[in-house]
Order: structure tokens, then C-alpha cells, then sequence
């Protein structure tokens, strides 16, 4: 992946469980207007439902390049995000903050935001995605860091 914020030229790839579900819906909407392309990997209601069986699929739509990022969603990001860190090539950082998910591109070049929706506000994870898809990778020091992973 190059130094680059995230290119529209592919989709982002969002899921959730059920926790996460109405973010997801709100922010499918944001990604639009934005003009990004948005595969949904679901879930598609507030039934109970397991998380893993969304991330993976983001994940691995990641991993295979078919998308240019991913966007996960469930109740504390804890499970979403170990799920997707199971995929060889995915960086899935758990934010709760716009500094965070800045750092997370700048420090780690993560490729997945993982949002805790129980614990962040909605217009929190609004700023986090907007910011995530925005801020490059800064390289450098970081670069040799990243590659050790």
C-alpha cells in the first residue's frame, strides 16, 4: 500500500454485528455522499448475530484487494477487530477517537477502523472514518515498524 490516503478507485467494505448496526446504516450513507463505493458485508437488522461472520468477509475483501479499505463495527470493536487481524496483510486498529484513527494511519497504516458503538457517540465515529480515509501513511521510521508485523 502506498504512503497515499485511501483512493476511491475501489470500495470500502463495511460490517457489523447487531450492535453496530444502525452506525453501519448512517454511515453507508456518509461513505455515498462522499462519493466512495460502499460494499456492505452485513448484518442487515438489529437481530442478534455474530460478529465474525461479517468480519471476515471485510477482512478478506481487504486482504484480496477488492477493496481499498474496511469499516467494522460492533459493541466494545473488540471482536471485529481481532477477527480481521486474523487475515494475513490487515492492520485492524480499535478506535474511539479521532486521534486515534489518525494515528492509526500515520503510525500503523492500518487498513481496517474498528468502532466500539457502544462506547462511542455516532458523530465520534462519523469524524473517525472521515479522518481514517483521509490521513496517509507517513512511512519513514514507521515504515521498518509496519513491516515487522
Amino acid at each position: 500500500m502506498s504512503n497515499a490516503s485511501f483512493d476511491k478507485s475501489r470500495p470500502i467494505a463495511i460490517g457489523c454485528d447487531h450492535a453496530g448496526f444502525e452506525y453501519k446504516e448512517n454511515l453507508k450513507k456518509l461513505l455515498s455522499t462522499a462519493g466512495w463505493q460502499v460494499e456492505d458485508k452485513g448484518t442487515y437488522s438489529t437481530d442478534s448475530t455474530d460478529y465474525p461472520d461479517y468480519a471476515h468477509p471485510v477482512a478478506a475483501m481487504v486482504e484480496e484487494e477488492k477493496a481499498a479499505a474496511g469499516i467494522l463495527i460492533c459493541g466494545s470493536g473488540n471482536g471485529v477487530c481481532m477477527t480481521a487481524n486474523k487475515h494475513k496483510g490487515i492492520r485492524a486498529a480499535l478506535c474511539w477517537t479521532e486521534e486515534l484513527a489518525s494515528l492509526a494511519r500515520q503510525h500503523n497504516n492500518a487498513n481496517v477502523l474498528c468502532i466500539p458503538a457502544r462506547f462511542v457517540d455516532y458523530m465520534t465515529a462519523e469524524l473517525m472514518v472521515n479522518t481514517f480515509l483521509s490521513t496517509p501513511f507517513e512511512g519513514g521510521r514507521h515504515e521498518k515498524r509496519v513491516n515487522k508485523i
